[in-house]
């Protein structure tokens, strides 16, 4: 019987034990897609507790807690203590075997604080006070914790009007790790709502010193942001949409949806569609002038929770996976932009995995053999970021495309802690590749290639694409 999370957890067979430490293990981390908070790094962050760190704004484990049956005053209230909320949190890990919150915390407690007693309520003061102690020290501050898991380059989720003040701060300090801006410009897309879009609109001509009372001033002002996050080091843009959108327009029936949604009017279902069908093209070709590469997030049914909504807000744990008909769309856009050869470097995250067979087959459609891999099968994201929406991801992109130019993983997460989700991709992928070898599905006289290609998917294949 093998012990939980020894040093070789995950790993089944001989040749993936070799694959992992001798390959993977040691590569350092391009986390490229992620949501933590700059000024955490520029203020060099202490964390006051292990609960701070931890459950604040980790929306996976809120909903485990919820569904556990933990009153919402201990998850995301304000009159509970960090040490009730983390008791809470320690009652429900032991309800979440078989999910990966199971494996997450118990890997971060091992990789971030040498813990290897399991979370229960037995161990949760113990942990609680000894990992709240350690957080205090200045080894455990936000750099630190960075350079404890060899993270060499993140780059964070920034809207066009952001300052990015901490991505200089940082960089004016000398950090050695770098921390680059993603230009996220969903909100100057976002048409639902009259007031909500002017209202990010005059935020945008401020930002950008110029006067926007028309279509074409937006752009150019949105140009104007882009060359600055451009000159701040950014390569990469990334958009979080329901579906994709290309439905036909003309340039002045966009301009004339634009003077009606600035004047207070709001907008018809198809003017809606049509509008984000044209920031998505004018988006995807400012992308593709400055040689970025365009990720795009899809499928996922936000804010399911009314009530909760209105309670405490976007982003707590009530969104869900989504079923959309969006292949048709999706080719129609990507044609679209290579029709006039300003179709960039692509990732393409989907969050139904029903849809895996059918991105890992669009990619090959686009592919135009200028760039190894130029448009990409995205990791497992958000709900599929486990070991069984992993292997599968990479199952499918094998089977239809090339896992030896995959890019990998990232930890899309806002969590110091997360690292080790790229420890958890590397021993998933090792054991799926130690797996074929030993059953003779892959020749073991290729062990040399094998091991670089797993080298190159865990780390190299991400430097070389996005230039880092």
């Amino acid at each position: 019987m093998k012990e939980f999370l020894d040093k070789d957890f995950l790993l089944q067979t001989e040749t993936a034990k070799h694959l992992y430490h001798e390959h993977a293990a040691y590569q350092p981390i391009i986390d490229y897609h992620c949501h933590l908070v700059p000024a955490m790094v520029a203020n060099d962050h202490q964390f006051k507790s292990l609960t701070e760190i931890w459950l604040g704004g980790d929306h996976y484990k809120w909903r485990a807690m919820r569904t556990n049956g933990i009153d919402e005053k201990y998850i995301t209230g304000k009159d509970s203590t960090d040490w009730e909320k983390f008791e809470k949190w320690a009652q429900t890990v032991p309800y979440t075997m078989r999910n990966p919150l199971y494996h997450w915390t118990h890997l971060e407690l091992k990789t971030g604080f040498g813990i290897e007693k399991l979370l229960s309520p037995a161990t949760s003061r113990e942990i609680y006070e000894t990992c709240t102690a350690k957080l205090q020290t200045p080894e455990y501050s936000a750099r630190n914790l960075m350079r404890k898991y060899k993270v060499e380059v993140v780059c964070t989720t920034d809207d066009p009007i952001d300052s990015l003040e901490h991505h200089k701060k940082a960089k004016a300090d000398g950090f050695e790790i770098k921390m680059l801006p993603t230009w996220r410009p969903d909100k100057a897309m976002a048409v639902e709502n009259a007031a909500s879009f002017r209202a990010y609109v005059e935020q945008l001509a401020q930002v950008s010193e110029l006067n926007i009372s028309n279509f074409d001033d937006m752009v150019a002002a949105l140009r104007k942001r882009q060359d600055f996050f451009e000159s701040m080091g950014c390569k990469l843009s990334d958009h979080g949409i329901e579906e994709f959108y290309a439905e036909d327009y003309t340039d002045n029936e966009i301009r004339a949806i634009f003077n009606k949604i600035y004047g207070g009017n709001e907008l018809l279902p198809l003017e809606i569609v049509k509008f984000k069908s044209a920031m998505m093209v004018i988006f995807a070709e400012m992308d593709w002038e400055k040689g970025w590469t365009q990720q795009f997030h899809y499928g996922t049914i936000r804010n399911n929770n009314t009530r909760m909504f209105n309670s405490i807000g976007a982003d707590t744990g009530f969104d869900s996976i989504g079923t959309f008909s969006t292949a048709k769309a999706l080719s129609k856009f990507l044609n679209r932009l290579d029709v006039q050869n300003k179709l960039t470097k692509t990732i393409l995250y989907n969050l139904n995995p029903a849809e895996n067979e059918m991105i890992a087959t669009m990619i090959g459609n686009f592919q135009d053999g200028t760039t190894p891999g130029k448009i990409q099968f995205g990791s497992g994201w958000w709900f599929l970021d486990q070991k069984d929406g992993m292997e599968k991801q990479m199952n499918t992109l094998s089977v239809l495309g090339l896992l030896s130019r995959f890019v990998g993983m990232l930890t899309d997460s806002r969590s110091f802690l997360s690292y080790p989700r790229h420890e958890y991709f590397r021993r998933t992928l090792c054991n799926l590749i130690g797996n074929d070898i030993e059953n003779g599905i892959l020749p073991h006289q290729e062990i040399d290639f094998i091991g670089k290609m797993v080298e190159d998917i865990s780390y190299n294949n991400a430097k070389k694409f996005f230039n880092f």
